[in-house]
């Protein structure tokens, strides 16, 4: 397949970009600059945004689409810019594409369209699939018009799929990648009760789940890109603790972690989130790494 990428420098990205190079797909990443140059085997289009500038005769012949980019929702504290920042870059990139896919004269046959469990919001035990309502905070919002901004794109005929992504497990980066420095030291804990459910993926299933997105025919709508085995953070910081084989008995108060990252802490931290793959499951996909223990022994090396 010709494939077009966004994000591609971004953690999940790094990893895809490879993969489906070595698969034998021809890889074009669209950037915002081409500072640093291309990746190996891939073609570069420039895009801005912001300006809202993307030409499509440059995207003709592609058949699908990987759109990742967004700005880091855990980079800094969320301040009413900062904020402003996350919403722009997904909803106004995401509606800039849409738009532009839709007024191509041959439209790729897929977009998959990167979007977030946040979408639930925070709740509790409740098991949560792709047929869930949405949640009423800031994630949830954002989640909600990052998915309608492709609304054009489907509107035309191509099959959409929303990826609703949980916690990517890398020791790249993103949360594991933060983790294990306090960890591997003996003084990470547990977070705030311990109680509140983490809906996780290790980053190769989630690679996988993107290329069997990109070729499951079937496959359109929300899909929750998540483990079949959501744990708690309790289980999350005991699982972590036994396969570094260090101790965790230094917990973070819920109000030590809203000193210390503000709302951020409530959204990212503190809220429970228990999301079941059941699309996914349905489709096919069988899960490499679907036991937590499982995904942290291969990740870590352990």
């Amino acid at each position: 397949m010709k494939v077009l990428v966004t994000g591609s420098t971004g953690l999940v990205g790094s990893a895809l970009v490879p993969f489906l190079t070595k698969s034998g797909h021809h890889v074009t990443r669209l950037v915002r600059s081409r500072t640093g140059g291309p990746l190996k085997d891939t073609q570069v289009i420039e895009w801005d945004p912001v300006a809202g500038r993307l030409d499509k005769l440059a995207l003709e012949g592609v058949e699908g689409v990987v759109h990742l980019a967004g700005e880091n929702i855990a980079a800094r504290r969320w301040t009413a810019e900062q904020k402003a920042r996350i919403r722009e870059s997904r909803v106004a990139g995401t509606r800039l594409l849409a738009d532009t896919l839709a007024r191509m004269s041959r439209p790729p046959k897929v977009l998959i369209c990167a979007s977030a469990i946040g979408y639930y919001g925070n709740r509790g035990d409740q098991r949560l699939t792709e047929e869930s309502s949405s949640g009423g905070d800031f994630l949830a919002e954002v989640s909600r018009e990052w998915e309608a901004a492709a609304k054009p794109t489907a509107d035309k005929g191509v099959r959409v799929v929303y990826l609703r992504i949980g916690l990517v497990l890398s020791p790249a980066g993103g949360a594991l990648g933060k983790m294990l420095t306090p960890f591997r030291m003996g003084v990470g804990g547990v977070i705030g009760s311990g109680e509140q459910y983490m809906s996780w993926v290790a980053i190769d299933d989630l690679i996988g789940i993107i290329q069997h997105g990109l070729a499951r025919d079937g496959l359109r709508g929300p899909v929750n890109a998540v483990s079949p085995n959501s744990v708690t953070n309790r289980e999350f910081t005991k699982t972590l603790g036994k396969v570094l084989g260090r101790p965790t008995i230094f917990p973070l108060p819920e109000f030590a972690a809203r000193l210390a990252f503000g709302e951020m802490a409530d959204a990212l931290l503190l809220s429970s989130t228990r999301v079941e793959p059941q699309r996914l499951l349905a489709s096919g996909y069988t899960f490499l790494y679907p036991t937590l223990e499982g995904a942290l022994r291969h990740l870590l090396r352990k």
